[in-house]
């Protein structure tokens, strides 16, 4: 089963290369500084590399923050922090907030958002996975396992490093609680549907699948009332997304409970259910045109002609006639007024987040290299700043060319 992801753009970052001239005063102080160069720039590059996998940006990314990590730790372990953190200068722009860029001279600074592209770059490999026509069950599972690694990400930045930063988030920027909360439930919530996928194709109990997808849609509404304060201009495609998919996984939920009432001989209630479900299907369909035409960051696609939304549709419909047959023919059952009360909870399948930790210091870093760094060296009018004006490129992310039916295209 084909899947349909909303993504916001990566964050893009000015060029850093820790050039330290007269400060860096050894041979391996000068080491560390072209190996944090190098390994930033390859970090960077894999980003948008399309053939990058998990284990090349895990690498990747466990040897530049490893790295990165001498500015920050203290190696003596005492709560003094390192003298280097504020040696540099990091400019970062946001997923939102469009080439508008934040910078600080803080090393926390570039770990968080660094730290974030990585958790974005996941999800985002998960996307382009999970659109495929024929996804194996071995496809499904990195999707299912990336989404989760990502969750873990946001999650650590924001309980274990973001409170670190000296100078406050501003507020509707990456780095602040309710984007990360939202991106934490996105990420759990698109999981999820790896698994109602799943437990559909294996044909597992209705019940089931109605659970989970009812967790699912609840999922995704929790992460839209998380973005409700934000400006609309920024977040409302975004927005647009979480209550489509909120409402589409409402409609799975009581066409597949109407299956499971069709199954206690319950056809009266059963009718009721997939009227209910026709309902929330079509407002579904209703977000998706609004979507497609709602300005914002993000990927502009038309998720009502996609594979997995048409499905449903046809379920519904299928679904309907036939529990409408068995009321005429067998049961005679009164329709109820009102719709039944969905008080399901899921026993399995439900998703948390992979627990993260940044990698350990760099060998490399020893006291002697850090006693190597001369910070009265350092030139008055610091090189190390980037200038105010300074132009951040947005990275030029991968085209991925939709599937035949996907109904999807990449801006």
């Amino acid at each position: 089963m084909t899947h349909w992801f909303h993504r916001n753009p990566l964050k893009a970052t000015a060029p850093v290369s820790f050039n330290y001239y007269g400060v860096a005063t050894t041979p391996a102080a000068t080491k560390v500084c072209n190996d944090l160069r190098l390994s930033r720039t390859r970090l960077l590059e894999l980003f948008t590399d399309s053939s990058c996998n998990p284990e090349m940006m895990k690498n990747a990314a466990d040897l530049y923050f490893s790295l990165l990590q001498g500015f920050i730790l203290s190696l003596d372990d005492s709560s003094q922090e390192c003298k280097l953190r504020y040696i540099q200068n990091f400019k970062w722009t946001d997923t939102l907030q469009g080439q508008v860029p934040s910078a600080q001279q803080d090393a926390v600074f570039e770990l968080v958002s660094m730290g974030f592209n990585v958790a974005l770059w996941y999800t985002k490999y998960a996307s382009r996975l999970a659109g495929k026509e024929d996804i194996t069950e071995d496809e499904a599972k990195d999707v299912h396992r990336s989404l989760k690694i990502a969750a873990g990400i946001f999650k650590h930045l924001k309980e274990s490093h973001i409170p670190k930063l000296i100078t406050p988030v501003e507020k509707g920027r990456d780095l602040e609680a309710r984007l990360l909360d939202s991106y934490v439930i996105q990420c759990q919530a698109e999981a999820q549907e790896v698994t109602i996928a799943r437990a559909i194709e294996l044909k597992h109990n209705p019940g089931l699948i109605a659970a989970l997808a009812y967790e699912t849609a609840n999922f995704y509404q929790k992460a839209d009332q998380t973005l409700s304060s934000l400006d609309p201009t920024y977040a409302g495609k975004w927005r647009k997304y979480l209550n489509l998919k909120s409402c589409f996984y409402m409609a799975y939920a009581y066409c597949y409970h109407g299956q499971t009432l069709l199954a206690s001989d319950k056809c009266g209630e059963a009718i009721r259910s997939l009227q209910e479900s026709e309902k929330f299907f079509a407002k579904a369909e209703a977000l998706c045109k609004e979507y497609g035409e709602t300005k914002g960051p993000g990927t502009t696609a038309k998720p009502s002609g996609h594979l997995f939304f048409r499905k449903l549709g046809s379920l519904i419909k299928n679904t309907l006639e036939k529990c409408q047959r068995e009321n005429g023919f067998i049961y005679f059952q009164k329709v109820p007024a009102e719709a039944p009360q969905l008080e399901l909870k899921a026993n399995y399948g439900l998703v948390e987040p992979v627990p993260f930790e940044f990698p350990a210091l760099n060998t490399h870093w020893t006291p002697e290299t850090v006693a190597a760094f001369d910070l009265t060296k350092r030139p008055k009018d610091d090189a190390a700043k980037p200038k105010p004006d300074e132009e951040v490129k947005p990275l030029k992310e991968p085209d991925i060319k939709p599937q035949k039916d996907s109904g999807c295209q990449i801006s």
